[in-house]
Formats: C-alpha cells, structure tokens, sequence
C-alpha cells in the first residue's frame, strides 16, 4: 500500500510539473528559435557573417538577456509565494515594479550594444568580425527593451500556471519569423540588416500579443490596472532582482566567456562557428531544462508560500528525476547525430569536421544541463540566489574557465580544451547544488517565504477590505 500510494503521489506530482513545464519548455523553445533561424539564415551569407552574429547573440545579447531575465526573476520567487499564499491582489505590482527596474536596466545596458564593436576589438576578437558585429548590435537595440518588458510579464503569467497563450503567441510569431527572413534575407538579399530588423519586429510582436491578453479580463484579482504603487518600495524589490540576476548572469556569462578564449584562438572563425554550431544545439535542449526550472520554481514557490514544506520536497524529487532521464536522452542522440547535425549550420568542411570532434563534449554538457538548471529552480522558488550566486563564482570563474584556458592554450587542445574546462565547473556546480538541496529543512523554508509574504505583502499593501 505503502508504495502504491508514492507511486500515485508521483504520478499525481508530475503532472502538475508537467502543466507548468510542458508549455513552458515549447515557449522557450519557440523564443529561442527566434535567434536560431536567424543564425540558419545568416550563416548563408557568409563565414564573418555567421561569426558575428554568433558574437553578439552570445557575448552582447547574452549578456543583456542574462541580466534582464535575472532581473525579472526576482518575480518567480515573490509572485509564486503570493499565489501560494492566496495573495494575488500583489501581482500586478510586482510586476510593474519589476517593469520599472528592467527598463531602467535596458537603458543602462544600451551603451554596451552601441560600442559592441569596440568591445570586442578589446576583448581581442579579429577585426572583421567585431566590425560586423558592431553594425548588427546597433540594429538590434529594440531587442534589448523587448527583453526588458517580456521576461516580468512571462514571470506573471507562470506564478499563476497560465502558461498555453504564451506558449500559442511564441508559436505563431516564429512562425511569421522564418517566413519574413526568408522574403527579407533570401529573396530580397537584404543580409545582416534585413536578419535584424525581421528579429526586433517578432520580438515585439510577442510583446504586443501578450500584453493584449493582460488586459482581456483574464485576470480580475492579479491585474487591476497600471499603479502609482509600481514606483513604491523599490530599494527592497531591487535587492532581490539583483541577487537573481547576479545568480543567473554567472551562469549565462560563463558560456560568454566560453565565446570569448575561442575568439583568442589561432583562426578563430573556424573555431567560433564549430563552438557555436553546439552553442546552439546546446541552448535548444537547455531550454527544455529551463522549462523544468520554471515549473520546480513555481511548485516550490507556491507550495512553500502556502506552508506544505513536505510538498514542496517531493516537487523537487520528481522534477529532478523527470530531467535526468529526459538528459540521458539528448546525451545519447548528440552522440548518435554528431557528424550530421553539424551540416544544417554549415558548408564549410573545416566548421563540420571541427563541430562533430566537439560532439563527445556537447553530449555530456546537455546531460549536466538537464540536470543543473532545475536545480537552480529550486533555489529560486525557495529564495536562494545569493548563495547560488557565490557557489558559481567558485565554480565557474575559479575553477571552469582556468581550467579550459590551460587546456586551450598552454596544451594546445585549442576549442575542445576550452570546453573541457567549461564541463569541470558545471559538473563541480551540480554536484555542490545536489548536496545542499537534499539537505534542506524544508520546514524552515516554508517559515521563511511566511516571513517573506508578511514583509512584501501586508507590509506593502494590504488587501482592500470589502
């Protein structure tokens, strides 16, 4: 009986992950994709061309985006604890508070895609390609203020499980995506322009549909309009957003940095298309993880936030298992597929010898990659961001990236040993992650978010009597 019962208990846990996660992963996926047709589009145009897009989607745009969705996250732990507590009148300026911080940030972080080119000349790229990737970055600033508005808009929508229109909105504008490069970078050979121009109105175009169902009615008790409260109580909400996009930027900023040793390496156009061919097929499969994420993220929240600490221990179990498994599987297809998948990105036989050596360490970073970011969920849903922050700061910058600098370029294993080192540190990183989060008292946890919900809700806004 005793097991009977665990088993439907789980039964009963997964699908309520699977709710979450499910339309969850297919948005990341749809959203990703944008950037992923673009590079498809792009890399027909020419080597530089494909090189210096891959620079700013991971080096300026990955930077922007790690900063702004770490920025926004902030809400995952605060919207999700409200709902699990009942409070949903604090929603919605949660959100425009989070609307104000992400868009000052845009604005800090605008410079960056301004003197892109600069930049990378800095960081010792080749001339060529920071020079084209300059002119990109500038005409892609919208994307940068797109970011800024989507990722506390999805944060809201997810607190709430409401997940399917942003799931059918994504679906729908990559859909209008691929069709409008293809009129404007292949027929009308319009090349990095036309590529970025097609990539800020899909962005917006998210945003605009998106907004659109805010504001239909759907959600009487979370939205009640735009609030002069959005402007109040900033100093506390700010800590929290920066200490989760320090946490997620550490993460996000290491495969950056990844970027940046290949660009250092002898011909490094060959180098970065191979890296960034399995960037990309890597990202893809990331964001199924990232679905998890969100859906461990929103149970934790919202089982702590309503005092069920038991709950929100076997929310993690089940979520933990479910991507393992999943991870084994990119695993085994990486390495099935790795002198094949190489050729939807490339002609050049340098780029598809150089990604298929690549495909042993790509097979395994997905499998690490399914695992580590629900992780990193949990430590979101439960409020954890500083400590995770300093745990990847130890991982990744004292240990992953000299690691893969040695093996790079004193031993001369060039991309591969680069990657190398990247491995070490996500791996040291997930075991780490593993051990605290099985040795949490989750009873502690759900006195902490009742604390957190007194000091954010009644203390900020108390509901309105009827």
């Amino acid at each position: 009986m005793g097991m009977q019962s665990m088993v439907t208990k789980g039964w009963g846990e997964s699908k309520k992950t699977w709710h979450i996660a499910g339309p969850a992963i297919l948005t990341g996926v749809f959203q990703f994709s944008l950037s992923f047709v673009t590079v498809a589009f792009v890399g027909h145009i020419g080597e530089v061309e494909l090189a210096a897009v891959s620079v700013v989607q991971n080096v300026i745009e990955g930077f922007a985006f790690g900063v702004l969705l770490g920025m926004g996250s902030a809400l995952e732990t605060l919207c999700g604890q409200a709902v699990g507590a009942g409070q949903l009148n604090m929603l919605g300026i949660y959100m425009q508070r989070s609307w104000v911080i992400t868009g000052v940030t845009a604005l800090i972080l605008t410079p960056f895609y301004v003197f892109t080119s600069p930049i990378l000349k800095l960081l010792r790229q080749s001339e060529n390609i920071s020079v084209t990737a300059g002119k990109y970055a500038l005409w892609v600033i919208p994307q940068l203020f797109a970011y800024a508005m989507n990722f506390p808009l999805q944060k809201f929508y997810q607190a709430q499980s409401k997940v399917w229109v942003m799931t059918m909105i994504a679906g729908v504008v990559l859909a209008i995506h691929a069709l409008l490069n293809w009129i404007f970078v292949t027929k009308l050979d319009y090349g990095l322009g036309g590529a970025a121009i097609v990539g800020n109105i899909s962005w917006w175009l998210i945003n605009l549909a998106q907004m659109v169902y805010l504001m239909s009615g759907f959600f009487p008790e979370s939205w009640t309009g735009f609030s002069w409260l959005a402007f109040t109580s900033l100093s506390g909400f700010i800590k929290l957003s920066l200490a989760s996009a320090v946490m997620l930027c550490l993460e996000l900023w290491y495969y950056t940095a990844v970027i940046i040793l290949v660009g250092c390496l002898k011909n490094p156009e060959v180098a970065l298309s191979a890296i960034s061919i399995c960037m990309n097929y890597q990202l893809w499969t990331l964001m199924i993880a990232l679905g998890f994420t969100v859906a461990v993220s929103v149970r934790v929240s919202n089982e702590l936030g309503a005092g069920h600490p038991k709950a929100a221990k076997f929310a993690v179990i089940v979520s933990v298992a479910t991507s393992s498994f999943l991870g084994l599987i990119f695993m085994a297809v990486a390495l099935i597929a790795r002198k094949q998948f190489p050729k939807f990105f490339s002609d050049q036989p340098d780029v598809i010898r150089e990604t298929s050596k690549l495909g042993y360490l790509l097979g395994v970073t997905m499998l690490i990659n399914s695992i580590q970011p629900v992780l990193s969920g949990v430590a979101i849903g439960a409020g954890w961001q500083s400590l995770v922050a300093f745990i990847n700061i130890g991982c990744y910058y004292l240990l992953g990236l000299p690691v893969g600098a040695v093996l790079g370029f004193k031993l001369k294993l060039n991309a591969m040993g680069i990657w190398l080192g990247m491995l070490v540190g996500s791996i040291l990183q997930t075991i780490i992650l593993l051990c605290i989060t099985f040795k949490t008292q989750w009873q502690k946890e759900a006195l902490q978010a009742e604390e957190r919900i007194k000091t954010w809700g009644g203390a900020i806004e108390p509901r309105s009597s009827p």
